[in-house]
């Protein structure tokens, strides 16, 4: 946080869009190129090309800038994974021996709401967090969805949101976080209860992710009272971005992130799909690996790279003269093969946000998260500016559609490592890798189906270099391309995706595609 608009310049690289949105009502926190000169501490925002600035937007801020500062860190009051504390007596209690000093209030803050997290692409807003001073205003659908039943969609488990879909407006709540916990579920429960409330609602169907063990599913299990109904997450967030964008026909989904359980019960996250607002078919998605240790392996990502490496070198790639292979232990590469192997806690995953974390361990970027998609993240940042080749890839013919096969692209990136490439080289040829095996998976479902609109959604989409590539590269190709703007590409997107889906089937629209498309239950 900064004083003012000028003390901000100094410190990040902002255009006029960027102050308008900073100096704007909503007063959001807004991510900026920093400045080669900005004078802050290098442990600021390490690895990272950019800093999110804000300006001061209570009365508050203003008294704690109006001194010597030239910029405060700000983070939330919680504990890691935990919402908010919003009770003077609760921040006592819950962050003695964190904070040094409590600056406490005698107005009660009722409900939380995260600051909103914006940047600027391709001249407009695009939101990472929708959260306080956008919610609850509404995302409007297209004219005739205005006759379609109340619903609500209950979010995912990661960056949670709800929306509750009335007279064809959509409303998203604020960021609620990651549903790991009681605390956070207590919250969702809260956050719901508040926006009927508020909105007058009430929904005839609640839509919840396909995936049985998220708290947000077994928390539709408990509903007495309304119609559940499943649907697989990114055929949620391919609705959401065709939502948001009012168009409401077929189109051809890529949806690229982390995790999202399948309706084969593997993990993908690396999905093209052709999709309608009730129904989808799955056309290609990245090749399937173990996924060592589940969870486990999200946090670990030297565990993808290992599993990737074996992938294209075979037994003989901890021979390979590369810093990962120098640093790991063998020990530990053997169990995790081991597992792999034997599919021990170990589901297959078609992972777009895995594929990245292999690569920014192989380079010797990152092979432990401190912190979600921040292997991914070091990746993008470490990506040299100039126009590389790509690194090859193959497309075969799968049983489910077109498999994307990314074993040439680590040969690859493992020969120039050996060749002493620059990691920004390297991340620079992956990147238009990654762009150019997309677009060409997509040329060649056009061919089958003559649809020519991509929904781009998705976690991965946070990548500019990604979403910017593969959007100029369809294009020049003669596609129309959507993507997210107003609700984040992120999980912070799903809950609009599920609510659209729901007031559609329960107006009786049928799909016109058919991959094992979840049935509704009735709890």
């Amino acid at each position: 946080m900064t004083k003012d608009l000028e003390t901000a310049r100094a410190i990040g690289k902002i255009d006029d869009e960027e102050a308008r949105i900073l100096l704007s009502p909503q007063r959001p926190i807004v991510l900026v190129r920093k400045q080669r000169s900005h004078g802050l501490s290098p442990a600021v925002a390490p690895r990272n090309s950019y800093f999110g600035i804000m300006l001061p937007y209570t009365p508050l801020h203003h008294l704690l800038m109006d001194g010597s500062y030239r910029a405060l860190v700000m983070t939330s009051g919680n504990r890691s994974e935990e919402p908010i504390t919003i009770a003077n007596d609760s921040a006592i209690n819950d962050l003695y021996g964190i904070a040094d000093f409590f600056l406490l209030h005698n107005r009660d803050i009722h409900l939380r709401s995260d600051d909103s997290v914006v940047r600027v692409f391709m001249g407009k807003p695009q939101h990472l967090r929708r959260s306080r001073g956008y919610v609850p205003v509404p995302i409007f659908l297209p004219p005739d969805a205005s006759r379609l039943p109340c619903t609500i969609g209950l979010g995912a488990e990661l960056k949670s949101t709800v929306c509750v879909q009335k007279d064809g407006q959509a409303f998203l709540s604020q960021h609620i976080g990651d549903m790991e916990n009681l605390e956070t579920l207590e919250f969702f429960k809260l956050t719901i209860a508040h926006l009927r409330n508020i909105l007058e609602a009430k929904p005839q169907i609640a839509v919840h992710d396909l995936h049985p063990d998220y708290l947000s599913t077994r928390y539709a299990g408990t509903l007495e009272d309304i119609e559940t109904l499943p649907i697989q997450h990114h055929h949620a967030h391919i609705i959401s971005c065709m939502a948001e964008n009012g168009y409401m026909e077929p189109v051809i989904g890529v949806a690229l992130d982390g995790t999202g359980y399948g309706t084969d019960k593997t993990v993908w996250g690396g999905e093209i799909l052709i999709a309608d607002v009730t129904s989808f078919q799955r056309m290609a998605h990245i090749e399937q690996i173990p996924l060592p240790g589940g969870d486990a392996a999200a946090r670990n990502p030297w565990r993808m790279a290992v599993v990737y490496l074996n992938r294209a070198f075979g037994e003989g790639f901890m021979d390979l003269d590369i810093p990962l292979i120098r640093k790991i232990d063998p020990a530990s590469v053997k169990n995790i093969l081991r597992m792999a192997e034997r599919g021990v806690n170990s589901p297959l995953t078609s992972s777009c946000g895995r594929l990245f974390d292999a690569v920014s361990a192989i380079i010797g970027l990152r092979g432990t998260n401190a912190y979600e998609g921040q292997a991914a993240i070091e990746l993008e940042m470490s990506r040299s500016p100039v126009s590389c080749n790509p690194y090859p890839w193959i497309i075969r013919k799968g049983k489910d559609g077109y498999v994307m096969e990314a074993a040439p692209m680590i040969k690859g990136i493992v020969e120039d490592i050996i060749s002493g490439a620059a990691r920004g080289i390297v991340s620079a040829r992956f990147h238009a890798a990654v762009i150019g095996m997309v677009s060409d998976a997509v040329t060649k479902i056009r061919s089958e189906t003559a649809l020519s609109t991509v929904a781009l959604s998705g976690g991965c989409f946070q990548n500019l270099a990604i979403v910017r590539g593969l959007t100029d590269n369809l294009r020049k190709k003669g596609f129309r391309v959507l993507f997210h703007s107003k609700v984040p590409t992120n999980d912070g997107g799903i809950s609009l995706g599920q609510a659209v889906f729901g007031a559609f089937k329960a107006a009786g629209h049928r799909g016109g595609f058919s991959d094992q498309n979840p049935e509704s239950n009735r709890s």
